[in-house]
């Protein structure tokens, strides 16, 4: 890594020492898993190794990232534009399975089944359109960030302010998810509090990014791949062999989704399934009738509580049973929109609980409803099959406009190292997403032949683990008080299915700090480069570019780590209010980028005619046009505005994949101005064809 060795001038030197620092690095570190496992079964606390894992590792990061620390420009934003093809792809690797990828995608194949491969398809896709459109083209343009080719290409100040703003926003929204990631991650490993969790991670992504910028977290997200893979495949390939005596998970697969459909087939038609259900639709059946009339609901609930409260004082109750009377008092809501508010998300859950399997969809099972089935069967088989091909559309076009992973490809040596690099990219996310939905449904093997059915007076350990983290993430409540578990009384999080996974499959708890090793590894790596790319920005394009172009190179640098602190604390603080699942956040930011950007930059790769005023009236509209559609129709931003009533979604599609309404918008409005106004400079036109076909490398 050193003081950056030329990559033209010795290539094999350089590939030769970095083969070797990383070969040592992985061995190291499998080591270190074989020695704790080794500790823990001589006794070694479970709590010593979650802070064994959580040290070491980000000591390792840390170290890099002191090691690379510098003040140069280049290597600064750009780690010198000297980074190996392979290690640029597995960098981008990293950098692109974050919290999402490794926490997130196996827990929504658990819940969502098929559907859920949408996001495998989505995400590796978009690939293809980074290879072909994008990446060498903007390789070839050189530079530093997406605004400097926005304000290139399109000439003048507001198309570049814009472009900032984009990133910003895109960038913002995608780090809160890694940082409530790593909060979560760093609670369950060490057992402080999610909040405080929160910050102790900012820590750990500060230290990496804030000295070396992109020369630092290039190679700490390199070791921090080596950690996320390993961490994913060693728990995966172990259950593997558990259930099916295969160390290969993918060829596992088909034989265990067809033991999961048998079993799904038996829930469906238990009888204590359907009691549970049953008793799940009375509660919705009361809870329509309160919100029909609220604030009558409302005195009656008060009156009721306060009624039982006086009688079990007067009857000289049990003080446990006067405590939680008296809790159930204190906690009713106070206002009427706060009672409405409360009723209505408790409604969402019974009208999902009231349904077979605990709401999900048979997990073999292509969308829901049924296409020969009656009216409303048919409609939401063909609403499912839409919002699948709607998020998948968000997903690929996304997937090429993320503007951290974009910037990856400036750092490569060469246009051709870039279109490699991709390649290489697509290879190492492959790694994991072809592991991930086999994790999902070997999950669900264990939850449905192992904990479903069990006694309340013998949970495991790891329900009540979890409990104590988040309750929000996992909850089970004996609804139909038989003593026995069943599947639509366990309330369980897309969010701890693949941090949960060694436990539930009874694993030694070296498995468990291993695989918190690497969501957090997979989480600190994808925030090192959001945190980067939103500092980058403002100190190179808004602040070099706009505001003092006489600023020098140290001074820049400096700024940028100013912002980058500045950023993350702002960033830190919001995923500390928890304001949304991590696979809504990151999903959302797929939507904003695809409609901010991929217009934006493959007409103006591709179309000569393509001017600043398209440009800038195509970026609003795309994006305004998401933003309205995920603020009218999201549940939380809903309630963030102050909206009222039912969402009116168009076509069915949900917020997450709302970039399927601004990406059309931004191309038509682009297109259309750019051709009622003339057309850019000579000078323009003339970039556009050389980057596109000028020089050997393309």
């Amino acid at each position: 890594m050193g003081k950056g060795l030329p990559y033209a001038l010795g290539s094999r030197a350089w590939m030769a020492r970095l083969n070797k620092l990383y070969l040592l690095y992985t061995l190291a570190f499998v080591s270190l898993v074989a020695v704790l496992g080794v500790l823990e079964q001589m006794g070694m606390p479970r709590s010593w190794i979650g802070f064994v894992f959580l040290i070491a590792t980000i000591g390792v990061y840390a170290a890099i990232g002191l090691v690379c620390r510098t003040t140069d420009a280049t290597e600064y934003y750009v780690a010198g534009r000297s980074v190996p093809a392979v290690y640029n792809g597995m960098a981008t690797g990293a950098d692109w399975m974050s919290a999402a990828s490794f926490i997130g995608m196996a827990g929504t194949l658990y819940i969502s089944g098929y559907t859920g491969l949408a996001f495998v398809l989505g995400w590796t896709g978009g690939y293809v359109l980074v290879a072909l459109l994008l990446a060498p083209y903007l390789r070839k343009f050189g530079q530093f960030t997406i605004p400097d080719f926005l304000g290139e290409r399109y000439g003048g100040h507001i198309p570049r302010l814009i472009g900032v703003v984009a990133v910003i926003l895109v960038s913002f929204t995608y780090v809160v998810a890694q940082i409530y990631g790593v909060g979560l991650i760093t609670s369950r490993l060490t057992g402080v509090a999610f909040e405080l969790g929160v910050f102790l991670g900012l820590g750990g992504i500060l230290v990496c990014s804030f000295l070396g910028g992109m020369r630092a977290v290039t190679w700490t997200q390199v070791a921090q791949y080596i950690v996320l893979i390993v961490a994913f495949l060693i728990p995966v390939m172990w259950l593997s062999i558990k259930q099916t005596s295969s160390p290969v998970p993918q060829l596992s697969y088909g034989y265990q989704l067809a033991q999961v459909g048998q079993l799904e087939q038996t829930l469906i038609s238990d009888p204590k399934e359907l009691e549970v259900q049953a008793i799940f639709a009375q509660r919705a059946k009361d809870l329509e009738a309160k919100l029909h009339n609220p604030a009558s609901a409302l005195r009656a609930d008060r009156k009721a509580a306060q009624t039982l409260v006086a009688s079990l004082k007067a009857a000289q109750a049990p003080l446990n049973e006067r405590a939680a009377a008296e809790r159930v008092l204190a906690t009713m809501p106070r206002t009427l929109d706060g009672a409405t508010s409360q009723w209505r998300a408790q409604l969402e859950v019974a009208n999902t609980k009231m349904k077979p399997l605990n709401g999900m969809t048979p997990h073999a099972q292509p969308f829901a409803g049924d296409p020969d089935g009656s009216e409303q069967e048919r409609d939401s088989f063909e609403t499912s099959r839409r919002n699948f091909i709607a998020l998948v559309f968000c997903l690929v076009f996304g997937t090429a406009a993320l503007p951290h992973v974009l910037v990856r490809y400036y750092t490569t040596p060469s246009v051709r190292a870039a279109r490699q690099s991709v390649t290489w990219s697509l290879f190492f996310i492959l790694l994991l997403y072809l592991t991930a939905p086999a994790l999902a449904v070997m999950v669900k093997y264990e939850i449905f032949n192992g904990l479903v059915g069990s006694s309340f007076d013998n949970l495991p350990a790891w329900v009540s683990a979890w409990s104590k983290v988040d309750p929000s993430l996992l909850s089970l409540t004996d609804i139909n008080k038989d003593g026995l578990v069943q599947l639509n009384e366990l309330s369980m999080g897309s969010d701890i299915i693949v941090l949960a996974t060694p436990e539930i499959a009874g694993l030694p708890y070296v498995v468990s700090g291993l695989i918190a090793a690497g969501g957090l590894a997979a989480a600190l790596s994808t925030a090192d480069g959001l945190l980067l790319t939103v500092a980058n920005a403002l100190s190179h394009d808004l602040y070099y570019k706009l505001i003092d172009p006489t600023a020098s190179t140290a001074r820049r640098v400096t700024i940028s780590k100013m912002l980058l602190l500045v950023v993350a604390l702002a960033a830190a603080y919001v995923a500390a209010q928890k304001p949304a699942d991590i696979l809504f956040l990151v999903s959302a930011a797929f939507s904003l980028a695809a409609s901010a950007f991929f217009p934006v930059l493959t007409l103006g790769i591709f179309w000569k005619r393509a001017n600043s005023t398209g440009a800038i009236l195509g970026m609003l509209s795309g994006l305004g046009m998401t933003i309205f559609y995920m603020a009218t129709t999201h549940p939380w931003l809903r309630q963030a505005f102050g909206m009222q009533g039912e969402a009116q979604l168009w076509w069915g599609i949900q917020s997450i994949s709302a970039g399927v309404f601004g990406v059309p918008v931004g191309f038509a409005v682009l297109v259309i101005a750019s051709l009622l106004t003339p057309a850019p400079p000579l000078a323009v036109q003339r970039m556009v064809q050389r980057l596109r076909y000028a020089g050997p490398d393309l």
